[in-house]
């Protein structure tokens, strides 16, 4: 979880083959009109987000185990996700400046988020709190690394 371009993405695909589990990006569970949206600098509201995330809960309780990328901005959000999954889910929270997560936005090509929308996601994100099964890690160090310490994590039954 995390911003757009703090590296889901890249770090799920690199647990999920750590794990040999399948990696999902929530992104292309979205439905067309809110990627229409973000693709026009519109920032998507918590109504356009609730279907989303009810299809990355039904994705998470239908494939289990699967690694899936969902920005997961706010509490309610990981929460209504936890209530649909119909089992345990952990978050794995790659944080940031807003300074280095731009400047890898900036440089992505092919990506519908753009950069304006950036400083939207920031002041959506409530990092998660101590009673969260959430660990959160610095998107400075290499992907292996953050996969590697993500997947450490997770084979130590991920206790929060």
């Amino acid at each position: 979880m995390g911003v757009s371009g703090c590296g889901k993405s890249s770090v799920g695909a690199a647990m999920g083959a750590l794990l040999d589990i399948p990696y999902i990006d929530g992104d292309d569970l979205h439905p067309a009109e809110n990627v229409a949206k973000m693709a026009a600098g519109v920032p998507l509201t918590d109504a356009d987000r609730w279907p989303w995330l009810d299809r990355v809960a039904a994705v998470l309780a239908e494939r289990a185990p699967v690694i899936l990328g969902c920005s997961a901005l706010k509490r309610a959000y990981r929460d209504r996700i936890r209530a649909g999954a119909g089992g345990p889910v952990r978050f794995v929270h790659l944080a940031g400046s807003r300074e280095v997560i731009g400047a890898r936005m900036a440089a992505r090509t092919g990506h519908y988020m753009p950069a304006t929308l950036l400083d939207s996601q920031f002041a959506a994100l409530e990092p998660p709190g101590p009673d969260e099964a959430a660990i959160t890690l610095d998107v400075a160090a290499p992907v292996p690394e953050i996969a590697a310490r993500a997947v450490g994590w997770l084979r130590t039954g991920a206790k929060v």
